[in-house]
């Protein structure tokens, strides 16, 4: 079994009152059970090791208890993101049976090596970032060892086997890893290391392949979709709408969609493609993190208030169903309460679909974190919840002007509440970072993981309500 953890999605964690105990070294049988924190790229990741495996022998364990073996794929992106993957071996080793084995993999393994050991000196195996291929020979290792060459980030080619953990309707397909930006108050670059794109070719295969499987909803991710291609000389200059127009020639219904597409990358030729060729998504994942132009030159982010708005602009008179997702920081070093205002004002005049808010992390090397003027965290704390506050409002506005519409969805389980509901989701909703469609009616739902018109009927907090037609 794989149990994903997202990034966005993820409680605040409680300090553990239980301890660190060292494990049995008695040899454990072949059943694997998963861990996927952080970010999609890194759940890619996690389904490459389960295929390597699966093709090895191994079986997967549908609970942690039953596990030989028990993998952790980590994130390091943030300070919380650390405190969770140790937390989470921490939990490993308390709901383990005797004799199991734990491996930690990723980027908290990459950055973090030692800091892991000296809390868990007795963790069987270590993989790095971009090691993740040598699972096979972490499981069949006789003694405790780590495999973490230089390597920062995993890009599958070839016939590498990869077996999928999302329901069988939809998948993602990373085009990219890496990030060719510097913005002041990330660590990705140095955690996943420059630019990597896979070659379109290798692109379009795994696409077939995920068709082929029955997949109707591919997610193209990256650090950074609008890079994809610059570090590849043949590579022509806007690589990304090169690799749709040729997925825009693939046959059948399916859906596109676009996560991490940074504003100055959105162009009239993509703009344009998205008009002519539904199956790409109106979605897009624009994260600006903020609105004043004199933070984002501090963040040293390329875009302006105005090339922002131009944009969002632009969006919504070429494409008026389009559905904007952003990621916003707040409290960023020396941003004052009169920004922090015109970034209120933004929100409420311009309505974006949906807003992650974030507080700034101060992350080790990174130039923000030498920067002077460090917000204080109750500050930070207020002004995400002001924020949030203005944003849910807007959220419910939306979602009530939704009610009578008609929506084509995926119909894609029970409600995890109760049997008596269903939950699906259109095209407006990524699947685990946006709501949902709580349906009540659906008498004519044969079976999950197909579409379905879906009446709005109402809504509860930032899901909708609906009933299958």
């Amino acid at each position: 079994m794989l149990k994903i953890v997202k990034d966005e999605k993820s409680p605040k964690r409680e300090e553990k009152k239980s301890q660190y105990r060292p494990l049995s070294t008695d040899l454990p049988g072949n059943q694997v059970y998963f861990i996927s924190l952080g970010c999609p790229r890194n759940l890619v990741d996690t389904e490459v090791m389960i295929g390597t495996l699966l093709r090895a022998g191994f079986e997967i364990a549908d609970h942690i208890k039953k596990a030989d073996f028990i993998v952790i794929n980590t994130c390091a992106f943030l300070e919380e993101s650390r405190k969770e993957a140790l937390d989470t071996i921490q939990e490993a080793y308390d709901s383990c049976k005797k004799g199991a084995k734990v491996i930690a993999t990723g980027c908290m393994v990459q950055k973090h090596k030692s800091l892991i050991h000296e809390r868990f000196p007795d963790i069987h195996y270590m993989l790095g970032s971009g090691d993740v291929q040598e699972i096979l020979q972490a499981v069949e290792a006789k003694t405790q060892g780590d495999f973490i060459t230089d390597r920062k980030s995993f890009i599958e080619m070839g016939e590498v086997p990869r077996t999928l953990s999302t329901p069988k309707h939809y998948a993602y397909l990373k085009i990219a890893e890496g990030c060719k930006k510097r913005c002041a108050f990330c660590k990705i670059p140095d955690i996943k290391g420059p630019l990597k794109s896979k070659p379109k070719e290798q692109v379009l295969k795994e696409f077939r392949l995920l068709r082929n499987q029955g997949v109707e909803e591919i997610i193209l991710i990256a650090q950074d979709l609008g890079d994809f291609g610059k570090d590849l000389g043949y590579m022509k200059s806007d690589g990304l709408v090169d690799l749709l127009k040729d997925l825009s020639n693939e046959e059948g219904n399916f859906w596109i969609r676009l996560l991490y597409l940074y504003p100055d990358e959105i162009s009239d030729e993509l703009i344009d493609l998205m008009k002519k060729d539904t199956r790409i998504l109106r979605y897009v994942d624009m994260p600006i993190q903020h609105i004043n132009s004199d933070v984002l030159k501090k963040m040293h982010r390329k875009t302006t208030k105005d090339d922002i708005i131009t944009t969002i602009t632009k969006l919504r008179k070429e494409l008026p169903d389009i559905v904007i997702r952003t990621s916003l920081i707040v409290g960023f070093p020396q941003e004052t309460d009169e920004q922090f205002e015109e970034l209120c004002t933004f929100v409420k005049e311009y309505k974006l679909d949906n807003i992650g808010i974030f507080s700034y992390s101060k992350e080790e090397n990174t130039p923000a974190a030498s920067m002077t003027g460090q917000i204080p965290e109750k500050v930070k704390n207020q002004r995400v919840e002001k924020l949030a506050k203005i944003q849910k409002q807007i959220v419910q506005k939306k979602n009530k002007a939704l009610i009578g519409k008609k929506v084509e969805a995926f119909i894609e389980g029970f409600h995890p509440d109760s049997r008596l509901l269903l939950k699906g989701r259109f095209s407006g909703q990524a699947p685990d970072i946006d709501g949902i469609i709580i349906i009540n009616e659906a008498q004519n739902v044969d079976a999950f993981g197909k579409r379905f018109e879906v009446e709005i009927t109402g809504t509860s907090e930032y899901d909708l309500i609906g009933r299958v037609i």
